[in-house]
């Protein structure tokens, strides 16, 4: 009797070890072919899957759209170092612009500025206590050298004093809708490096940025301001070539062309290092029409050492990761009408609704090999509209009313930076007040028979 239950026994067994191994086989399987098709089905690839950069803060952008690629740790505010100097450069040259100040003016330097062109430990030009220098020599020191005394004179020549120059920074950095932003000086030095002449918060206090603003001031800074990489370019200078002051200036960008980490396309943009921020640098770099920007924040090697090369090799990783994984998508002409709001109503109009377009063309960059279907739509400005969703005549043409917003086929939105709309949409055409006979028509004629509007089209023309 035992023995015929446990040939029983046995000959089940065999049978469920049978079942449980093709089970496995059949389960491999499904798995194998599921990732197949997740890894490799048009549309679902996710490019940046493994990618990694070896930093405290990275982030990538399309430079045309502020359409953000990747981005880590890019809200954490941290210390940003000579990267600071970016808001230097954009308040300089808005004072220009503004008439306010000419890159031909003179500064004569005074003791503090002195005192710190001295220090050679820092970055610096050495200049003469007394003597009068070009605001445009004090620019390309500052921007190919990151000079920190002619970033001080550059200050004080805006704004009389670099506190009073520091409240200019904070205030810019608020009208450019930067969130996480701490301005004590405007080099970017720790505040113990300025020989006791901080004015501004505690003797230790460096600025401060999170990555995604760091990346917005550099969007800023090149779209308003585009001539600033005809001078963040230059590899190499001489400061007051052929006088007794002369010293060669390197740029501390290595990564333009001819530089040591010579990166095809690199254009600029600007390199910090302080003790506090480590080994920072925001880059921008052109190839075949795609132009991009990048930001790595303490900047780590393999073995989590931060130096100069780490920082130049993590900024190659994200620009090639830019240029070899994505590409131009249209995803609207300009001029255009949005699919599903090609038109919007307008109360107590001659016309009772406006025709919308793109105030220009919008591509995105969209993973190379990617069949995903994007969508369009409108973001539109509430503060513009009635509660219904209407606009009020009288409408001028090229009025904006919103901006577009894209997403994918899984409703998800394609991320920009957060101030820069991808395109406006505004109205195609203009609408004129109607007169009181065709508004009190309409409010006695609402829901009456076609007959009656006719009546109304027709004693319209009258008028």
């Amino acid at each position: 009797m035992y023995g015929t239950i446990t040939k029983v026994w046995h000959k089940k067994w065999r049978v469920l070890r049978v079942r449980k191994r093709t089970g496995y086989r059949i389960g491999t399987v499904l798995l194998s072919v599921l990732l197949f098709i997740g890894l490799w089905t048009p549309g679902q690839i996710k490019v940046d899957a493994a990618f990694d950069v070896n930093a405290a803060a990275a982030i990538l952008i399309d430079a045309e759209t502020g359409q953000v690629l990747y981005e880590k740790n890019s809200d954490q505010q941290l210390g940003v170092a000579s990267m600071s100097k970016m808001m230097t450069e954009y308040l300089l040259l808005e004072a220009v612009k503004e008439g306010k100040v000419k890159l031909d003016d003179t500064y004569q330097v005074s003791d503090y500025v002195y005192a710190i062109s001295q220090d050679r430990s820092l970055s610096n030009v050495p200049v003469r206590a007394g003597e009068t220098y070009t605001i445009q020599e004090l620019f390309e020191a500052m921007t190919i050298y990151s000079a920190n005394a002619a970033t001080i004179a550059i200050a004080e020549k805006i704004s009389g004093s670099e506190a009073e120059f520091v409240k200019l920074m904070n205030e810019k950095a608020k009208e450019l809708g930067l969130e996480k932003v701490k301005f004590v000086n405007s080099t970017g030095l720790n505040n113990r490096d300025l020989k006791g002449n901080h004015s501004t918060g505690e003797v230790t206090d460096e600025n401060m940025m999170s990555g995604r603003d760091v990346a917005t001031l550099a969007y800023r800074l090149v779209n308003d301001y585009p001539e600033v990489l005809e001078t963040a370019g230059i590899p190499k200078k001489k400061f007051r070539e052929g006088t007794d002051d002369e010293i060669s200036m390197e740029n501390w960008n290595w990564m333009l062309p001819s530089l040591v980490f010579g990166y095809e396309g690199m254009t600029g943009l600007k390199t910090g290092t302080t003790d506090f921020a480590g080994y920072c640098f925001t880059g921008t770099a052109e190839r075949n029409g795609q132009k991009l920007i990048a930001v790595v924040m303490d900047a780590t090697n393999d073995k989590g050492e931060g130096t100069y090369d780490a920082r130049f090799t993590e900024m190659k990783k994200l620009m090639d990761y830019g240029f070899t994984q994505f590409e131009h998508k249209e995803i609207a002409a300009a001029e255009s009408a949005v699919k599903g709001s090609e038109t919007i109503p307008v109360q107590k109009g001659k016309e009772k609704e406006v025709q919308l377009q793109t105030a220009s063309a919008l591509s995105i960059l969209a993973p190379k090999a990617s069949n995903t279907n994007y969508k369009a739509s409108i973001e539109f400005n509430s503060s513009d509209l009635g509660e219904s969703g209407e606009l009020t005549a009288p409408v001028k043409k090229g009025k904006v009313v919103g901006y577009v917003t894209v997403k994918d086929e899984k409703d998800q939105p394609v991320p920009f930076l957060k101030t820069v709309p991808p395109t406006n949409v505004q109205t195609a055409d203009s609408v004129e007040k109607a007169n009181w006979f065709v508004l009190s028509m309409r409010a006695v004629g609402g829901g009456i028979s076609n007959g009656w509007d006719w009546v109304v089209n027709k004693v319209t023309g009258w008028f």
